[in-house]
């Protein structure tokens, strides 16, 4: 029997959204995929059973909320505010992972600091104090981990809660990332403001989704 969370991506239509769901389902989680669009959603969902043989949920984001027990929020900077104002009240005693950038078109290699400090403070703003709030995935190139195989890249961790940053570092690892703990929510602008730099890096030197590793362990 999987005693495993229900993870729910809200925007799981989308790429990064898309890339985890997949990830974690061939892992063998327990997942729902939620979008906008409830149709993108079920077709979304039937291509992954199809394709992996599990079983993979599906509903509005708003619906997928509800049912999950772990939410991963993997919406654009634009639709952040919304998206969680939306799931708002099925978030309440959950876990919430916002993989949210702030990167603001066309401008996508200058750094964004929004006002709130982080994409993260403003996720728990939003939400409220009864909804744990954890950031990661901010530095992965959906493409490359829409692809199978090991992925050299690492994935930082923040929240203020420690036993958030240690089920969320459970889920890196079962989407085949190693994971690293880097603190609070305040701490979240600086993977958040990396992924501009690393952008700039792409273009620069005409890498194909660079990203970050830690090294010395």
């Amino acid at each position: 029997m999987n005693n495993r969370p229900l993870i729910g991506v809200i925007g799981g239509t989308g790429a990064l959204g898309a890339a985890l769901a997949r990830r974690w389902a061939k892992a063998g989680e327990p997942v729902l995929i939620g979008s906008r669009d409830g149709a993108r959603a079920a077709q979304a969902a039937e291509t992954l059973q199809a394709e992996l043989g599990a079983q993979v949920g599906h509903g509005s984001n708003e619906d997928v909320a509800a049912r999950s027990q772990i939410l991963v929020v993997t919406v654009p900077w634009a639709a952040q505010a919304d998206t969680l104002e939306q799931i708002r009240e099925h978030a309440a005693g959950k876990l919430v992972i916002d993989t949210t950038v702030p990167l603001v078109p066309p401008k996508v290699m200058r750094v964004q600091v929004p006002e709130e400090g982080s994409a993260g403070l403003r996720a728990k703003a939003i939400l409220g104090d009864d909804v744990t709030v954890a950031t990661a995935f901010h530095n992965v190139a959906a493409d490359k981990l829409a692809r199978d195989g090991d992925l050299d890249c690492d994935v930082l961790i923040f929240s203020d809660d420690k036993d958030a940053r240690e089920e969320t570092g459970r889920l890196v690892v079962s989407a085949g990332l190693r994971g690293f703990q880097a603190g609070s929510l305040a701490n979240s602008i600086a993977a958040e403001a990396m992924t501009s730099l690393l952008i700039f890096i792409n273009k620069t030197y005409k890498i194909a989704g660079a990203g970050i590793r830690i090294t010395g362990c």
